[in-house]
């Protein structure tokens, strides 16, 4: 598998690892709670591993960027449907914002291959 697929599979799952971590950190009620506050540390470790792993083809300005940006929409989307946290207008408009600048980042810098 070329190592550029690689790297993407290994953000991919960064991200994911990021996003439970955070939904765990919710759950772990201000560190009170001990299996969500568990589960968090170790997504988290997951998240910062696999991130680690993606950079090996990677730069880190466009990896950091799409695992901020995409983390940042998926959380978002697990405050709206798992913890029923309503956005508003300028929310919507900013998570947009991210988008943008992730297809940017990702269809349009040179800074990566995409090959």
């Amino acid at each position: 598998m070329p190592p550029l697929m690689l790297a993407y599979g290994a953000l991919t799952i960064a991200i994911v690892c990021e996003v439970a971590g955070t939904a765990f950190l919710l759950k772990s009620e201000q560190f009170s709670r001990v299996v969500p506050t568990l589960a968090m540390a170790v997504f988290y470790a997951g998240s910062f591993f696999f991130l680690s792993q993606a950079l090996r083809a990677l730069p880190l300005s466009v990896a950091y960027a799409i695992w901020g940006g995409v983390g940042i929409i998926l959380t978002a989307g697990v405050g709206v449907l798992v913890f029923r946290q309503p956005l508003d207008l300028p929310a919507c408009i900013g998570i947009a914002m991210i988008v943008g600048g992730v297809v940017v980042v990702n269809g349009f810098s040179h800074a990566v291959s995409h090959g």
